[in-house]
């Protein structure tokens, strides 16, 4: 049988394989029983093997390149096999990122020195980009930019930065990985539209860096930087207002609520094979694709307002309290509800389509972005914990370990092929149980 249909009969059959338990998952939920959050299971020979893989095509910049494919140019698509692959932020981060999610901090672990010098290489690109502009580099038409966003190097720079602050092994690395953060946050939040969207973000399924710089977003709020309030309140009320409440599901990214400026619409599709709409979308027609990003935004918001809500009871609690603080901290905790109850609707409506194969398949073969979207549901599953997330966790790792070249990369079939990204993606999936929680949000699960 051809590997590449073995590899996604295989991820469906076992996806499927695991639903009985799965669609447990949003009446435990409802119950409120008690949980405790996942404890990270030891790196497997599969994964080791992928890191290994990563560090043997890091460049002596520090960076990465796509690790081949094509590129797309003035003159259209480019291929072959003299395509040039010089190194890029989108792709250093989404490396840096799951060597970091391995235990590789710029000081401590097996490849530290290597993911020193990818931070460095991230760090010297955000410091010499312009101040104007939403971009971090001057690097153009990668794969990530032209099928996911043009601005995913700057969502995925602040996401990567915003986890490893506070692992920097001086104060000067600090120092510097703090304003190459604090700079690219600025960039979001001053190009980020009132509907959270962001003007130009044309590609063909932008819902991913639109999900991308939402986490972003969290990510650096859950960590201590300044957010501002206003910015998180419209990545949140942009994904938010992604769910179809009627339907029991998503709306398609671009329609009626411009989660992407450059939503693509009206292009034919393949007979809906993979669960791809009529019409295509800022999620390219593909459920997948809005389901999977828009969950992981509202479990990320859900995550950063858990700690709101515990200030704002303990200023419920003090009977001196003034009433205009009293009043805030009432009004924080009706918003609180508000996107907590968005999160179970966004939770049930995605366990519900676990038992389509066309809502698995994703666009009909795994490319980058079917790998991101296991790992936005994975990262979603992992904040509950227990059989359900054992469940898909089982699946995933089963089938991604099946479907893993000898030299230890992934491969994509369509979209993103590039090994660096479906590489670091895969290996990310197989890390989900490393997904950075904050401390109030664990507390409020258990």
């Amino acid at each position: 049988m051809n590997r590449g249909i073995r590899a996604r009969l295989a991820l469906v059959v076992a996806v499927l394989a695991g639903l009985a338990v799965m669609t447990g998952l949003y009446a435990e939920d409802e119950r409120q029983s008690g949980t405790t959050t996942v404890r990270p299971k030891s790196l497997s020979e599969n994964v080791n093997h992928g890191l290994a893989y990563l560090i043997s095509q890091q460049d002596s910049s520090g960076g990465w390149g796509q690790g081949g494919g094509w590129r797309t140019g003035s003159r259209g698509r480019v291929e072959g096999a003299n395509v040039a692959d010089p190194p890029d932020v989108g792709n250093t981060c989404i490396a840096t990122l799951a060597l970091f999610r391995a235990g590789n901090t710029p000081g401590q672990g097996q490849y530290a020195k290597n993911v020193a010098r990818a931070v460095d290489f991230i760090c010297k690109h955000v410091a010499d980009a312009d101040t104007s502009s939403i971009y971090v580099t001057n690097v153009r038409d990668t794969q990530l930019q032209t099928k996911i966003g043009p601005f995913v190097d700057t969502f995925l720079a602040s996401l990567v930065l915003a986890e490893i602050k506070g692992k920097m092994p001086d104060a000067t690395g600090e120092q510097r990985l703090v304003a190459a953060l604090d700079k690219s946050i600025g960039k979001i939040q001053k190009h980020q539209k009132e509907d959270g969207s962001f003007d130009g973000n044309n590609a063909w399924a932008p819902v991913f860096s639109q999900g991308l710089a939402s986490k972003a977003l969290n990510r650096a709020k859950q960590n201590g930087v300044n957010v501002d309030g206003l910015a998180l309140a419209r990545a949140e009320n942009n994904a938010i207002a992604s769910l179809d409440v009627a339907g029991g599901g998503f709306k398609p990214a671009g329609i009626g609520r411009g989660a992407g400026s450059g939503a693509v619409l009206g292009i034919a599709t393949r007979g809906g094979a993979g669960g791809v709409y009529a019409a295509m979308s800022g999620d390219a027609g593909v459920r997948l694709y809005s389901a999977s990003n828009q969950t992981a935004a509202i479990q990320q918001a859900a995550n950063t307002n858990k700690e709101q809500e515990r200030l704002a009871h303990e200023i419920l609690a003090k009977k001196d309290a003034p009433k205009e603080e009293r009043d805030k901290a009432q009004a924080t905790l009706d918003r609180v509800a508000k996107v907590e109850e968005a999160r179970k609707a966004a939770v049930k409506a995605v366990v519900s389509q676990l038992g389509d194969q066309r809502f698995i398949q994703g666009f009909g073969s795994n490319g980058g972005e079917e790998f991101l979207s296991y790992l936005n549901i994975g990262e979603t599953l992992v904040f509950k914990g227990g059989e359900e997330w054992s469940k898909w966790d089982k699946s995933m790792t089963d089938n991604l370990n099946l479907i893993q070249n000898q030299d230890g990369s992934w491969s994509g079939n369509h979209c993103i092929t590039g090994r660096t990204f479906c590489t670091a993606a895969a290996l990310l999936v197989l890390m989900a149980d490393r997904t950075p929680i904050p401390i109030a949000a664990k507390i409020r699960t258990r």
